[in-house]
């Protein structure tokens, strides 16, 4: 029993280091699964009788640092994608588009933007793919007149609407549960609609709450079109180019393509209609590839972290370790399950032990090692609950950028968000309730 209070305490421990930013969380997730398992007594080499490798060294560092390299592609793919559709100008296109459409009338082009950046980040992931759009999308709600910290809220709210059904996401959490694309299509995209509608209410509340009226004098140069890349789609190839964001999930959702092979053909589709002859369009493809493997990095840092904890927290002796405890909180009826989630919801936030890209993963493989709950309602649960950590949580380098980039603080993001994200999450776990019990 001392040793499952010593990890809780150690668990606590790094967290508040992550928390209080003295600890990132690339280096944090792999301190947490050594830890967890010297404290267990898991021997760091060993084998069983059949002479395979059973010591952490093995099954925790070494195994758990592959365990999720099928996300790790999926992110490589999604991120050369995502420079493509920046270096061949198809996102600013698409949103600056979307910003003329609304003309000045700041509700709908602001309502317009939201969409368009909810359809962006169904393809595009991370940092880099927030730096992309935001310096586009965020000078021009900031000029028709939109306070910067409800700009930061909408923004970052659609951006929430789209990465729930973006297909890396989706691999994500395919390989941490174990259920298959076609079980989270069905939930990912009712979890989009709903914070879809949540960016909508948002969007109304500011509107009544700030009087936003048309504030730009002239166009801004960031609503006028700069000179064209020597490699942007022209003519009549600009319309089927500005479709690419489409095909990855039109190939996975409708047609249960793999994530990768989606991304080829998404990567080809849009290389045959930009400008310039074969060797243009290969160097094109050279150079993004090398790009999104750069911004891929720090993402496929943290889920090699993920997997070592998950690998450890899953370990036969960790596991019987924390067993009376996890067995104790972890909940085995249907309204205690919705209850425990619901209520507990913002400890999803500042990588605490329901962020899935944080100490939530070790909770949830532990919670799956009970075998007290399906890993069907565990994965809806953590699901939905991303959608209050993927937008709000002030620790996410999105976050902080954003807030950096319209002059706002990101706590400030967190509290004005906290009640519509809550209760998007609520529903997600009211949805699970419903299908899986």
């Amino acid at each position: 029993m001392w040793q499952s209070i010593v990890i809780l305490l150690f668990f606590a421990l790094v967290v508040g280091l992550m928390v209080s930013r003295r600890l990132p969380a690339l280096v944090a997730l792999p301190l947490m699964a050594v830890g967890v398992c010297l404290i267990a007594g898991v021997a760091p080499f060993a084998t069983d009788a059949g002479g395979n490798e059973i010591g952490f060294v093995q099954t925790v560092i070494e195994d758990g640092a592959v365990r999720l390299s099928s996300t790790f592609m999926a992110v490589v793919f999604g991120s050369w994608l995502g420079q493509m559709l920046n270096r061949t100008g198809v996102t600013e296109s698409i949103i600056k588009k979307a910003g003329e459409l609304g003309g000045d009338r700041p509700l709908v082009t602001v309502l317009l933007l939201s969409v368009v950046i909810s359809g962006l980040f169904t393809v595009l992931f991370g940092l880099g793919g927030i730096i992309m759009v935001g310096q586009i999308a965020l000078p021009i709600l900031l000029t028709i007149g939109v306070p910067a910290l409800s700009t930061a809220c909408i923004f970052l709210l659609s951006y929430s609407t789209g990465i729930a059904i973006n297909v890396v996401q989706w691999q994500l959490f395919s390989s941490i549960f174990g259920v298959s694309t076609a079980e989270i299509r069905p939930y990912a995209f009712i979890m989009a609609g709903v914070n879809l509608v949540a960016t909508l209410v948002l969007i109304l509340v500011e509107f009544k709450r700030n009087g936003v009226r048309y504030g730009m004098s002239a166009r801004s140069s960031s609503m006028t079109p700069d000179a064209a890349s020597a490699s942007a789609p022209r003519g009549w190839r600009a319309p089927l180019a500005t479709f690419t964001p489409l095909i990855p999930i039109i190939l996975v959702a409708v047609f249960d393509f793999p994530a990768i092979t989606a991304f080829l053909i998404a990567l080809i589709w849009l290389a045959l209609f930009t400008a310039g002859g074969f060797q243009e369009k290969i160097r094109l493809l050279t150079k993004t590839c090398y790009e999104g493997i750069t911004d891929a990095g720090p993402a496929i840092i943290l889920f090699v972290g993920i997997g070592m904890l998950l690998n450890a927290t899953t370990n036969s002796q960790v596991a019987s370790v924390l067993a009376p405890v996890i067995n104790a909180i972890t909940p085995t009826s249907a309204l205690a399950f919705a209850l425990f989630f619901i209520i507990l919801a913002p400890l999803s936030l500042y990588r605490g032990p329901l962020h899935i890209n944080g100490l939530g993963s070790g909770i949830a493989g532990l919670m799956m090692a009970s075998g007290q709950l399906p890993a069907a309602a565990i994965f809806g649960a953590f699901f939905s609950l991303d959608r209050i950590n993927v937008p709000a949580d002030p620790t996410n380098t999105m976050n902080v950028w954003t807030g950096n980039y319209v002059g706002c603080d990101p706590v400030a993001i967190l509290k004005r968000l906290l009640p519509y994200v809550w209760v998007v999450a609520a529903i997600g776990i009211g949805y699970a309730l419903v299908t899986v019990f």
